[in-house]
């Protein structure tokens, strides 16, 4: 991972969304965006966040340092990454109504809460910006939604204008559904410990209801106060005497930090890889199948984390994969439509009670029925989607992948390089250090197949 600081060119947006104490309303924010019924829906149906929380806010994270401090090129590529994902976002939501991520009205609000989050802010801490101020960070701010191709008239005219649009808002549009619920309540409560955590992460259990329970408390009381009257909830004096105490304190803590503790530094290594799997051992003698097919399905395909998978969970984890390979369209839309054809297959195979999901149970069952009855089973779903993702890896054309591509497509933070150099040496079998298509699809195929854990390719995905 390597990082930068901020950029050279200083702008007022820059460094106010920059500064580190932007993160005590950053909870809100996503409480103010997620209360929309659209962008409920949308992440109840296709996000990531109650499977894998930390990696879904390390995406996000990601996105806003390209789109706000990047420069044009990189930029350009964030927009038209956001605008592929966003297309596949649609459906009905539980109430019949049908919802689409590329309703202009619907972007429009998701940033402008963003900016309405720099001003709160700045208005929390006792140190609001001037008129002036707001102006230029409002023109800074239109420009990054120009670039996302977002209609202007979706937009308040002017700054002075915001704080009416997000009143008008919260009482005509946003609900008090579960998903708000469950990210002021919930979602903390049952996050794994996040990797920095080190040494503490015994801990994580104790302090994750220590901290899930005064981020409610400071969320809540940070809301504006159109919210409080709309849905009947209330910033309490606790709740307002710790907002108060740790904006304060931070601006004033903050006022004289030096710059690298202020303002953070941007990763510009690219998102975080899907985490590699790991498969507890079985007893010798025994099938390890199950155990393996199992741990693949809650660490890797339910990406929704709700104990079952359909056609969303496929996307999320294919949308992961495309995001650290930064591929083109052409090349994104071949890997997603091959995983789509091995959903499609899986539905047939493993949906016993036909409620349009595939649970745990149902896919280790219908995997092993699937292979031990068929040869060709896994070459009708599974290899072609395989193939996909391999020729989406090759990045350079070659018909093989290098350890360095390798390192980009099963790589991250979680992984340990000494374990991504296993991998590789067991994928490939001939040892010329490189990995063919052919070697990547049998390592594959006897992570799903081979019946015992000293198979070549069992181990493939790590092993506890």
């Amino acid at each position: 991972m390597t990082s930068v600081a901020l950029p050279a060119v200083e702008t007022l947006l820059r460094r106010t969304l920059g500064e580190r104490r932007i993160g005590l309303v950053a909870w809100r924010l996503l409480v103010l965006q997620i209360a929309h019924p659209v962008v409920a829906a949308g992440m109840d149906r296709y996000s990531t966040y109650r499977a894998h929380p930390w990696r879904r806010i390390g995406h996000t994270m990601e996105s806003g340092s390209r789109l706000f401090f990047a420069g044009p090129e990189e930029r350009r590529l964030e927009v038209a990454r956001l605008q592929r994902t966003h297309r596949r976002i649609h459906g009905t939501d539980a109430a019949g109504r049908e919802y689409s991520a590329e309703d202009p009205a619907v972007r429009g609000w998701v940033m402008v809460t963003l900016y309405e989050s720099m001003t709160a802010m700045r208005e929390l801490s006792g140190d609001p910006l001037s008129a002036a101020e707001l102006d230029l960070l409002y023109a800074e701010f239109l420009d990054v939604c120009a670039a996302l191709g977002i209609p202007a008239e979706v937009f308040p005219a002017s700054a002075g204008d915001v704080p009416a649009y997000v009143e008008r808002t919260v009482r005509e549009v946003l609900e008090y559904g579960p998903e708000v619920r469950d990210m002021l309540y919930g979602m903390l409560r049952q996050a794994p410990a996040p990797r920095r955590l080190g040494r503490l992460a015994p801990a994580w259990p104790l302090l994750r209801v220590v901290i899930s329970r005064a981020l409610a408390a400071l969320t809540v009381a940070d809301l504006p106060a159109a919210w409080h009257e709309r849905f009947g909830t209330s910033r309490g004096a606790g709740g307002a005497a710790l907002s108060w105490t740790l904006h304060h304190g931070l601006r004033h803590a903050m006022a004289l930090a030096p710059d690298r503790v202020r303002y953070r530094r941007r990763s510009v290594s690219g998102a975080a890889a899907p985490a590699r799997v790991v498969v507890p051992r079985t007893r010798s003698g025994g099938d390890s199948r199950p155990a393996r097919l199992e741990a693949f399905f809650r660490q890797v395909l339910d990406q929704t984390g709700n104990g079952r998978v359909d056609s969303a969970d496929l996307q999320a984890m294919v949308h992961t994969v495309c995001w650290r390979l930064e591929l083109p369209a052409e090349r994104e839309d071949e890997v997603y439509a091959a995983f789509e054809g091995w959903w499609r297959q899986l539905r047939q195979a493993a949906d016993a009670d036909g409620d349009g999901g595939v649970d745990c149970r149902e896919f280790v069952s219908a995997m092993l029925a699937g292979v031990d009855r068929d040869p060709a089973y896994l070459e009708n779903g599974l290899v072609p989607a395989l193939r996909a993702l391999f020729r989406a890896a090759d990045t350079d054309g070659s018909g093989c992948l290098g350890a360095d591509e390798y390192r980009v497509l099963f790589g991250g933070p979680r992984v340990h390089p000494a374990e991504l150099n296993d991998g590789f040496r067991e994928m490939d079998a001939d040892g010329d250090g490189r990995v063919e298509e052919a070697e990547f699809v049998a390592a594959f195929r006897a992570f799903f197949s081979a019946r015992t854990d000293g198979a070549a390719g069992a181990g493939l995905l790590g092993r506890a």
